[in-house]
């Protein structure tokens, strides 16, 4: 599911309050697989164990998620490995935000929101799709809930889709390393070489391609 669509109980709970939605991404730093973006409207009162996901265990991460997809309105964007090589990677990342706030606009038939994004830059002027007020907070998924809530989405999302990308190529340990250049990963692209879910425009998998 792309797109969660809050319940009535949670429209009254918001009540007038201003939209400020947080956005976070995850999966810029691996060398396979699509970069993910979530965009999170949070309730009231924030869901249990909000926090950034790379603070959480496993287990704490994945009953968060299911209290924030359950009570939150949110929008997930996904950004394939196609797109990653055509673009870049840091573009691809500003696309898979803006397409994490459409999704969570359609979620609540609303546009009118202000943003907070993890990190120093936001896709305010460096995505087409982009048109909301954006401030950028460095640690922010520590800092802010409503961001903490999209890291902890983005993670699990496409954490899901490598652990089934996995079942498909098997070699390269991604239901352990999530496409992340481990040393197992490493290895087995050096015995087996690239698939089609790497990213050829990363260089630790251009050279190994190169090298075949």
């Amino acid at each position: 599911m792309l797109s969660g669509t809050p319940s009535a109980d949670f429209c009254a709970r918001l009540g007038d309050a201003p939209l400020v939605a947080g956005v976070d991404e995850a999966g810029r730093g691996p060398l396979a697989g699509p970069v993910v973006a979530a965009a999170v409207l949070l309730c009231k009162p924030t869901p249990k164990g909000v926090n950034d996901s790379k603070k959480l265990s496993a287990k704490a991460r994945a009953e968060a998620e299911a209290r924030i997809r359950e009570s939150c309105a949110f929008g997930i964007g996904v950004v394939d490995v196609e797109e990653i090589d055509r673009l870049n990677i840091f573009q691809a990342t500003m696309l898979a935000m803006s397409i994490a706030m459409e999704r969570l606009c359609e979620a609540v038939d609303e546009t009118g929101f202000a943003t907070l994004i993890d990190g120093n830059l936001t896709p305010d002027g460096r995505c087409d799709r982009w048109q909301w007020p954006a401030t950028p907070i460095v640690g922010g998924d520590g800092k802010e809930a409503c961001i903490g809530a999209a890291s902890i989405l983005a993670k699990e999302y496409r954490d899901r889709l490598m652990v089934e990308a996995a079942e498909r190529h098997p070699h390269y340990g991604w239901e352990r390393n999530k496409g992340y250049g481990s040393k197992e990963h490493m290895e087995a692209l050096r015995i087996h070489g690239p698939t089609p879910l790497h990213r050829q425009s990363f260089a630790p998998v251009a050279q190994m391609e190169l090298s075949l």
